[in-house]
């Protein structure tokens, strides 16, 4: 039997499991960032692989200048990832970048730019605002939705009909795969019914399948400016612009608010609403104590306010 040809197949499949370790959007960002790193050391004159730690300290110097702190770690995080894919060591780890990134963290800060969130109030009076369009019935299931389940942006457009289940209760929704799920295991996140069917998610899911004759395939889907409903599904950053445009709506500063603004303010109204915190992550999917810790936070800034009823 000749081992070769078998070997070369096994050898494939390895470096294909090795690429499924990341996320498609990790690979892609990595990628980016790699070009970014090659380019940069080209026209300055240095090699990018094997590249030196002085020549990874001096690129994170000019980025710097520039960028936020998290856009150095991850092309940083990049540039050691494409040395250890290709057997070298990875500059990285080196003691000269690793004090240069202290040194780069402790004076720029670390606070990350959070998207604000949007209450319960919020989003209600967004779903209100909706048309009684097709892309109107779309963005009304599409918010409620997105909030009564603390549900990233990449998971509402992931979502396929089949992963929606209605029972008395509500509706109960299967995650196939998450940012903190790369193993796929899945989830469930039951989404109860609202007191008034005008904001009520279930309701407005139902709906929008319903009159856009929906019954496989992608849940949320663009419409044309025939009205006609497309086939694929919206992308992450349509849900972005969709947030952004009924914030604007509101008389609220777009720039302020995303797709993660649906995830925050369920975490921070359930807070508020003195949910525990293991209501909320289970909801939401949240693996990190700390991240949902900052929404409680938030949400008990008023709750028990020590300067509350001193008479100022």
């Amino acid at each position: 039997m000749d081992l070769v040809p078998r070997f070369e197949e096994l050898s494939r499949q390895a470096a294909a499991f090795t690429d499924a370790s990341h996320a498609p959007n990790t690979r892609r960002a990595y990628e980016s960032d790699w070009r970014h790193f090659s380019q940069w050391c080209r026209e300055a004159g240095f090699g990018d692989y094997p590249a030196a730690p002085e020549t990874v300290g001096l690129y994170l110097t000019h980025l710097a200048a520039e960028c936020r702190v998290s856009t150095v770690t991850r092309r940083l995080a990049a540039i050691g990832q494409v040395h250890r894919a290709a057997g070298g060591e990875s500059p990285a780890e080196h003691s000269v970048v690793r004090n240069l990134m202290r040194g780069i963290r402790r004076t720029l800060g670390t606070s990350p730019a959070m998207k604000r969130p949007l209450l319960v109030d919020d989003v209600k009076a967004m779903a209100m605002t909706a048309p009684a369009t097709l892309p109107g019935l779309r963005d009304r299931a599409l918010l409620l939705l997105g909030f009564a389940g603390g549900f990233r942006r990449s998971e509402l457009v992931a979502l396929e009909i089949a992963d929606l289940e209605e029972n008395r209760e509500g509706m109960v929704i299967r995650i196939r795969r998450s940012k903190t799920d790369q193993e796929g295991e899945g989830r469930k996140v039951g989404i109860p019914r609202g007191k008034e069917e005008a904001t009520c998610p279930v309701y407005a899911v139902r709906h929008w399948t319903g009159q856009a004759q929906l019954d496989q395939g992608p849940l949320f889907r663009p419409v044309n400016r025939q009205g006609v409903v497309l086939p694929r599904r919206l992308s992450g950053e349509a849900v972005a612009l969709i947030v952004k445009r009924y914030a604007k709506k509101l008389g609220y500063d777009a720039n302020l608010f995303a797709g993660h603004s649906l995830r925050a303010g369920l975490a921070t109204s359930a807070a508020m609403a003195g949910k525990s915190e293991r209501v909320i992550m289970n909801q939401t999917g949240h693996r990190s104590v700390a991240m949902v810790r900052r929404y409680v936070r938030d949400g008990n800034l008023f709750r028990d306010n020590a300067a509350e009823g001193l008479g100022l």
